[in-house]
């Protein structure tokens, strides 16, 4: 049974980091893209950032480049994404979630569908 169970998250200061990590179970990891997604209160879910299934491909939200970074080990079966300088704005629900319909050589942030595997989701709060 595929799974997808995420840590980190919680409440840092404008300006701080966090790390959130994706553990996978029950796929041949590699095979897959993964993605990390966001939604706030009232807005729609956003594409923040997604890696290829070798890691070889990264793509970012406008919103964050520079600022977060994604990261997958496949030995450890995990994806992680480091954020840093966070602002008031990046405060949201994340999910990542993981696909293989995109091929190898892909990574989009759009065209995530409800028949993806999504993890539960953990907060992220942002304020002074």
């Amino acid at each position: 049974q595929l799974q997808l169970v995420q840590s980190g998250g919680g409440l840092v200061q404008p300006g701080g980091s966090l790390r959130l990590s994706c553990a996978a179970s029950g796929f041949t990891f590699d095979g897959y893209t993964i993605a990390w997604f966001r939604q706030a209160p009232g807005k729609e879910r956003e594409g923040v950032s997604c890696i290829s299934r070798r890691g070889g491909i990264a793509n970012y939200a406008d919103s964050v480049k520079g600022r977060f970074t994604i990261s997958r080990d496949n030995a450890k079966n995990t994806v992680y994404l480091q954020m840093n300088s966070l602002k008031p704005e990046d405060k949201a629900v994340y999910h990542c979630a993981t696909s293989r319909r995109f091929s190898m050589y892909s990574c989009p942030l759009l065209g995530w569908t409800g028949t993806d595997y999504w993890g539960q989701g953990t907060q992220v709060t942002v304020s002074s």
